[in-house]
């Protein structure tokens, strides 16, 4: 089969399509037939270049990729949005169901008496981060599968990243959530798995994204990266969107319920 028509006719539903690493694989999938629904928050400047960009892949692709600048964790939007779909996917056509929401709380435990003004975390910080970066993940897979949207053989895919498992300044809340994503993904994995769904998350490596910018101290963590990674660079959106690729083909079948490392080795060091 030509691989630039392996996935005509399937659908790929991305949380947090406008940059970082769901739109590298809106990119990526696009380019191999797949058909892409992007879920974005942008205001009106960023959303016309990201809309004309996103444009120009589907006419170069020959695919459909609807945009929706809409509240991914908003349980209306998320059913206007399914409704809507779903007289275009028609049924049973999503193949992918990439979480790549980076939304969440960046701010210490509790305040330093450094002369610095901080604020610091709360219960409803982490819970809002939770629920935006891992257990909305439950509530999108459900709501597609009910609808009827999800293919025999549908893929789910989150994203976690060293800082579940390593300390980082202020990213206690995001931590928080990235782990708690790894473990609903196990679950998940098992449960899910009758319906035809694989559910895999992938540990990038330390990557330049939009989000990774609103870290304290992300300079230091670019750094760090490059130096630790055996391959000698860092880690690109390109390099896991093609990952995501993979896990999307048929000879990925048998992947469930696994965490991924993209980093190049960067985990080992």
């Amino acid at each position: 089969m030509d691989k630039h028509l392996q996935f005509k006719g399937l659908w790929a539903v991305i949380l947090g399509g406008s940059s970082g690493f769901g739109y590298a694989a809106a990119q990526k999938l696009a380019a191999h037939g797949m058909n892409i629904a992007v879920i974005y928050r942008e205001n009106k400047s960023s959303e016309k270049a990201l809309k004309q960009n996103l444009a120009q892949i589907a006419e170069a692709t020959s695919t459909q990729i609807l945009t929706y600048n809409i509240n991914a964790l908003d349980g209306e939007s998320r059913a206007s949005f399914i409704k809507d779909f779903a007289t275009i996917s028609g049924k049973g056509n999503v193949k992918l169901l990439l979480h790549s929401i980076a939304r969440g709380n960046l701010k210490p435990l509790i305040v330093q008496d450094d002369g610095n003004d901080h604020s610091t975390l709360s219960v409803d910080d982490i819970k809002l981060t939770t629920y935006a970066m891992s257990t909305s993940l439950l509530d999108w897979t459900r709501e597609l599968l009910d609808a009827g949207l999800l293919s025999a053989d549908s893929r789910i895919i989150g994203l976690t990243s060293e800082g579940a498992h390593k300390y980082w300044d202020g990213y206690a809340a995001v931590s928080i959530a990235k782990s708690s994503l790894e473990s609903l993904a196990k679950y998940m994995a098992v449960e899910f798995a009758p319906y035809g769904l694989k559910t895999n998350i992938i540990q990038a490596g330390v990557t330049e994204t939009p989000s990774l910018k609103m870290i304290p101290g992300s300079d230091k963590l670019l750094k760090m990266g490059a130096k630790r990674n055996p391959l000698g660079r860092m880690t690109k959106p390109d390099d896991v969107a093609g990952v995501i690729y993979l896990l999307c083909t048929n000879d990925a079948f048998w992947i469930n319920g696994a965490l991924i490392h993209v980093d190049g080795g960067e985990h080992c060091r």
